[in-house]
Protein backbone atom coordinates (compact mmCIF):
# COMPACT_ATOMS: atom_id res chain seq x y z
CA UNK A 1 0.00 0.00 0.00
CA UNK A 2 1.53 3.58 -0.92
CA UNK A 3 0.22 6.34 0.82
CA UNK A 4 0.07 9.74 0.18
CA UNK A 5 1.01 12.21 3.58
CA UNK A 6 1.72 15.85 4.46
CA UNK A 7 4.09 16.66 7.43
CA UNK A 8 2.77 19.24 9.45
CA UNK A 9 3.63 20.70 13.24
CA UNK A 10 2.22 23.01 15.76
CA UNK A 11 4.88 24.38 17.55
CA UNK A 12 7.35 21.13 17.11
CA UNK A 13 4.09 18.43 17.90
CA UNK A 14 4.75 16.99 15.04
CA UNK A 15 2.27 15.37 12.53
CA UNK A 16 1.72 12.82 9.43
CA UNK A 17 -1.87 14.20 7.95
CA UNK A 18 -2.89 11.50 5.35
CA UNK A 19 -5.68 12.26 3.20
CA UNK A 20 -8.20 9.21 3.78
CA UNK A 21 -10.89 10.99 1.42
CA UNK A 22 -9.11 10.57 -1.96
CA UNK A 23 -7.68 7.20 -1.08
CA UNK A 24 -7.86 4.12 0.94
CA UNK A 25 -6.53 4.04 4.28
CA UNK A 26 -6.73 1.13 6.72
CA UNK A 27 -3.86 1.56 8.85
CA UNK A 28 -3.03 -1.28 11.76
CA UNK A 29 -1.53 -0.54 15.23
CA UNK A 30 1.96 -1.95 13.73
CA UNK A 31 1.71 0.43 10.33
CA UNK A 32 0.79 3.52 13.05
CA UNK A 33 3.47 2.60 14.55
CA UNK A 34 6.05 2.15 11.92
CA UNK A 35 5.04 5.59 10.08
CA UNK A 36 5.90 7.31 13.67
CA UNK A 37 8.82 5.73 13.63
CA UNK A 38 11.63 8.13 13.77
CA UNK A 39 14.25 6.17 12.25
CA UNK A 40 12.99 3.80 10.29
CA UNK A 41 9.50 5.21 9.46
CA UNK A 42 8.64 9.11 8.72
CA UNK A 43 8.39 10.34 12.22
CA UNK A 44 6.02 11.91 14.12
CA UNK A 45 4.26 12.04 17.63
CA UNK A 46 0.80 11.50 16.19
CA UNK A 47 -0.41 10.69 12.61
CA UNK A 48 -3.77 12.61 11.44
CA UNK A 49 -6.16 10.86 9.08
CA UNK A 50 -9.18 12.98 7.46
CA UNK A 51 -12.09 11.24 6.31
CA UNK A 52 -15.52 12.08 5.13
CA UNK A 53 -18.05 12.94 8.44
CA UNK A 54 -20.61 10.23 9.51
CA UNK A 55 -22.27 13.97 11.38
CA UNK A 56 -24.08 15.99 9.10
CA UNK A 57 -23.32 18.90 10.61
CA UNK A 58 -19.44 18.31 10.09
CA UNK A 59 -16.77 19.58 7.19
CA UNK A 60 -14.85 16.28 7.89
CA UNK A 61 -14.14 13.08 9.92
CA UNK A 62 -10.73 13.55 11.89
CA UNK A 63 -8.78 10.85 13.44
CA UNK A 64 -5.56 10.74 15.94
CA UNK A 65 -3.62 7.61 16.41
CA UNK A 66 -0.38 7.76 19.07
CA UNK A 67 3.17 7.01 18.20
CA UNK A 68 2.37 3.83 20.10
CA UNK A 69 -0.40 3.01 17.44
CA UNK A 70 -3.82 4.08 19.75
CA UNK A 71 -6.44 5.86 18.68
CA UNK A 72 -7.53 9.11 20.94
CA UNK A 73 -10.24 11.20 20.92
CA UNK A 74 -8.42 14.63 20.83
CA UNK A 75 -5.44 16.85 19.76
CA UNK A 76 -5.28 20.37 20.13
CA UNK A 77 -1.97 21.14 17.87
CA UNK A 78 -3.09 18.43 15.55
CA UNK A 79 -6.71 20.25 14.68
CA UNK A 80 -4.84 23.62 13.82
CA UNK A 81 -2.72 21.18 11.45
CA UNK A 82 -5.79 19.55 10.13
CA UNK A 83 -7.22 22.66 9.25
CA UNK A 84 -4.55 24.00 7.65
CA UNK A 85 -3.88 20.26 5.50
CA UNK A 86 -7.81 20.10 4.50
CA UNK A 87 -7.55 24.39 3.09
CA UNK A 88 -4.40 24.24 1.97
CA UNK A 89 -4.71 20.60 -0.41
CA UNK A 90 -8.41 22.00 -1.67
CA UNK A 91 -10.39 19.48 0.33
CA UNK A 92 -12.82 23.13 1.57
CA UNK A 93 -12.62 26.33 0.58
CA UNK A 94 -13.61 27.42 4.60
CA UNK A 95 -11.91 29.33 6.91
CA UNK A 96 -14.69 28.04 9.08
CA UNK A 97 -14.66 24.38 9.39
CA UNK A 98 -16.72 22.22 11.53
CA UNK A 99 -15.01 19.09 12.38
CA UNK A 100 -15.98 15.82 13.77
CA UNK A 101 -14.17 13.74 16.43
CA UNK A 102 -14.56 10.84 18.71
CA UNK A 103 -14.89 13.33 21.29
CA UNK A 104 -17.91 15.50 19.64
CA UNK A 105 -17.66 18.29 17.15
CA UNK A 106 -14.77 21.34 16.94
CA UNK A 107 -14.41 24.05 15.16
CA UNK A 108 -11.58 25.21 13.83
CA UNK A 109 -11.10 29.02 11.88
CA UNK A 110 -8.32 30.00 9.67
CA UNK A 111 -6.65 33.36 11.09
CA UNK A 112 -4.22 35.73 9.16
CA UNK A 113 -0.36 35.24 9.58
CA UNK A 114 -0.48 30.99 9.36
CA UNK A 115 -2.25 31.18 12.93
CA UNK A 116 -5.60 29.15 13.29
CA UNK A 117 -8.22 29.09 16.18
CA UNK A 118 -10.05 26.02 17.71
CA UNK A 119 -13.20 25.63 20.04
CA UNK A 120 -12.83 22.39 21.80
CA UNK A 121 -15.73 23.15 23.58
CA UNK A 122 -16.81 23.07 27.28
CA UNK A 123 -14.67 21.43 29.31
CA UNK A 124 -15.63 18.43 31.44
CA UNK A 125 -14.74 18.82 35.08
CA UNK A 126 -16.68 15.49 36.47
CA UNK A 127 -15.32 12.67 37.43
CA UNK A 128 -17.22 10.24 35.36
CA UNK A 129 -16.56 12.32 32.14
CA UNK A 130 -12.95 13.08 32.71
CA UNK A 131 -12.49 10.02 33.78
CA UNK A 132 -11.22 9.57 37.03
CA UNK A 133 -12.03 6.51 39.75
CA UNK A 134 -13.26 8.87 42.40
CA UNK A 135 -16.90 9.55 43.58
CA UNK A 136 -17.02 13.20 43.30
CA UNK A 137 -15.55 16.28 42.22
CA UNK A 138 -12.67 18.16 44.05
CA UNK A 139 -10.54 21.41 43.05
CA UNK A 140 -7.74 19.14 43.13
CA UNK A 141 -6.37 15.64 43.96
CA UNK A 142 -4.04 13.46 45.45
CA UNK A 143 -2.37 10.20 44.91
CA UNK A 144 0.55 8.49 47.20
CA UNK A 145 4.03 7.89 44.93
CA UNK A 146 6.99 6.24 46.53
CA UNK A 147 5.98 7.61 49.48
CA UNK A 148 5.36 11.07 48.36
CA UNK A 149 1.80 12.94 48.01
CA UNK A 150 1.46 14.24 44.80
CA UNK A 151 -1.73 16.88 43.86
CA UNK A 152 -2.93 17.93 40.90
CA UNK A 153 -6.39 19.03 38.57
CA UNK A 154 -8.32 17.13 36.47
CA UNK A 155 -9.30 18.07 33.22
CA UNK A 156 -11.20 16.46 30.17
CA UNK A 157 -11.04 18.22 26.65
CA UNK A 158 -11.99 15.26 24.77
CA UNK A 159 -9.24 13.77 26.36
CA UNK A 160 -7.56 13.33 30.02
CA UNK A 161 -5.73 15.75 31.23
CA UNK A 162 -4.10 15.56 35.17
CA UNK A 163 -2.29 19.09 35.64
CA UNK A 164 0.43 19.94 38.39
CA UNK A 165 1.65 22.89 39.33
CA UNK A 166 5.23 23.43 39.87
CA UNK A 167 7.69 25.96 40.74
CA UNK A 168 10.31 25.63 38.01
CA UNK A 169 8.88 23.62 35.12
CA UNK A 170 12.52 23.43 33.34
CA UNK A 171 13.50 20.99 36.96
CA UNK A 172 10.00 18.83 36.98
CA UNK A 173 9.89 15.83 36.62
CA UNK A 174 8.23 15.00 33.66
CA UNK A 175 10.60 12.14 32.73
CA UNK A 176 9.55 10.03 35.91
CA UNK A 177 6.38 11.06 37.15
CA UNK A 178 5.06 11.63 34.03
CA UNK A 179 4.90 7.72 33.14
CA UNK A 180 3.59 7.13 36.55
CA UNK A 181 0.55 9.31 36.55
CA UNK A 182 0.05 8.45 33.16
CA UNK A 183 -0.68 4.48 33.48
CA UNK A 184 -1.84 5.15 37.17
CA UNK A 185 -5.19 3.36 37.60
CA UNK A 186 -6.80 6.81 38.88
CA UNK A 187 -7.08 7.31 35.38
CA UNK A 188 -8.87 4.10 33.66
CA UNK A 189 -7.96 5.86 30.02
CA UNK A 190 -4.37 6.67 30.99
CA UNK A 191 -3.73 10.68 31.17
CA UNK A 192 -1.85 12.92 29.81
CA UNK A 193 0.33 14.90 32.58
CA UNK A 194 0.87 18.92 32.34
CA UNK A 195 3.38 20.80 34.77
CA UNK A 196 2.72 24.11 34.95
CA UNK A 197 4.59 26.99 36.12
CA UNK A 198 2.88 29.97 36.76
CA UNK A 199 4.78 33.45 36.08
CA UNK A 200 1.70 35.77 36.55
CA UNK A 201 -1.93 36.05 35.63
CA UNK A 202 -1.60 36.08 32.10
CA UNK A 203 1.57 34.09 31.63
CA UNK A 204 2.60 30.29 32.21
CA UNK A 205 5.14 27.99 31.23
CA UNK A 206 4.26 24.30 30.83
CA UNK A 207 5.57 20.56 29.45
CA UNK A 208 3.39 18.04 29.03
CA UNK A 209 4.15 14.17 28.94
CA UNK A 210 1.36 12.65 26.38
CA UNK A 211 -0.10 9.14 26.61
CA UNK A 212 1.16 7.14 24.63
CA UNK A 213 3.58 9.89 22.99
CA UNK A 214 6.13 10.81 25.76
CA UNK A 215 6.93 14.68 26.52
CA UNK A 216 5.83 16.46 23.33
CA UNK A 217 7.19 19.92 22.56
CA UNK A 218 3.84 21.15 22.79
CA UNK A 219 0.32 20.31 23.36
CA UNK A 220 -2.71 22.19 22.62
CA UNK A 221 -5.67 19.94 24.64
CA UNK A 222 -2.55 20.12 27.44
CA UNK A 223 -2.34 24.04 27.21
CA UNK A 224 -5.68 24.27 27.40
CA UNK A 225 -6.66 22.14 30.21
CA UNK A 226 -3.55 23.78 32.52
CA UNK A 227 -5.34 26.98 31.84
CA UNK A 228 -8.72 25.69 33.18
CA UNK A 229 -6.93 24.52 36.20
CA UNK A 230 -5.35 27.91 36.98
CA UNK A 231 -8.58 29.60 36.51
CA UNK A 232 -10.40 27.69 38.95
CA UNK A 233 -7.63 27.92 41.32
CA UNK A 234 -8.34 31.45 40.58
CA UNK A 235 -4.39 32.36 39.95
CA UNK A 236 -5.22 33.30 35.87
CA UNK A 237 -6.75 35.73 34.18
CA UNK A 238 -9.22 34.74 30.98
CA UNK A 239 -6.82 35.46 28.13
CA UNK A 240 -2.77 33.50 29.02
CA UNK A 241 -0.03 32.79 26.83
CA UNK A 242 1.18 29.33 27.61
CA UNK A 243 4.94 29.36 26.83
CA UNK A 244 5.88 25.10 25.72
CA UNK A 245 9.04 24.56 24.90
CA UNK A 246 8.40 24.51 21.20
CA UNK A 247 6.80 27.98 21.09
CA UNK A 248 3.87 29.70 22.55
CA UNK A 249 -0.36 29.40 22.63
CA UNK A 250 -2.79 31.62 23.50
CA UNK A 251 -5.77 30.40 25.45
CA UNK A 252 -9.06 32.26 26.22
CA UNK A 253 -11.65 30.55 28.63
CA UNK A 254 -14.25 33.01 30.37
CA UNK A 255 -15.39 30.33 32.75
CA UNK A 256 -17.39 27.38 33.00
CA UNK A 257 -20.12 26.04 31.25
CA UNK A 258 -17.85 28.06 28.18
CA UNK A 259 -15.70 26.74 25.39
CA UNK A 260 -11.78 27.24 25.32
CA UNK A 261 -10.46 28.68 22.75
CA UNK A 262 -6.88 28.24 21.62
CA UNK A 263 -4.83 30.17 19.31
CA UNK A 264 -1.74 29.24 17.63
CA UNK A 265 0.32 28.44 14.09
CA UNK A 266 -0.05 25.27 11.74
CA UNK A 267 3.28 24.88 9.69
CA UNK A 268 3.82 22.32 6.52
CA UNK A 269 6.75 20.66 6.07
CA UNK A 270 6.72 18.52 3.27
CA UNK A 271 4.88 16.47 1.39
CA UNK A 272 5.73 13.00 0.31
CA UNK A 273 4.94 9.28 -0.35
CA UNK A 274 5.14 5.97 2.24
CA UNK A 275 5.34 2.67 0.68
CA UNK A 276 3.66 -0.15 4.01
Amino acid sequence: MRLRFTKMHGLGNDFVVIDGIHQSVALTAEQIRFIAHRHFGIGCDQVLVVERPRDPRADFLYRIYNSDGSEVSQCGNGARCFARFVHDQGLTGKDDIVVETHAGLIRPQLQSGGLVTVDLGVPQLEPAQIPIDTPRRQPTYTLQLDGATVSFSAVSLGNPHAVLRVGDVTRAPVATLGPQLESHPFFPQRVNVGFMEVVDRQHIRLRVFERGSGETMACGSGACAAVVAGRLQGVLDRRVAVELSGGSLFIDWQGEGEPVLMTGPATTVYNGEIEL
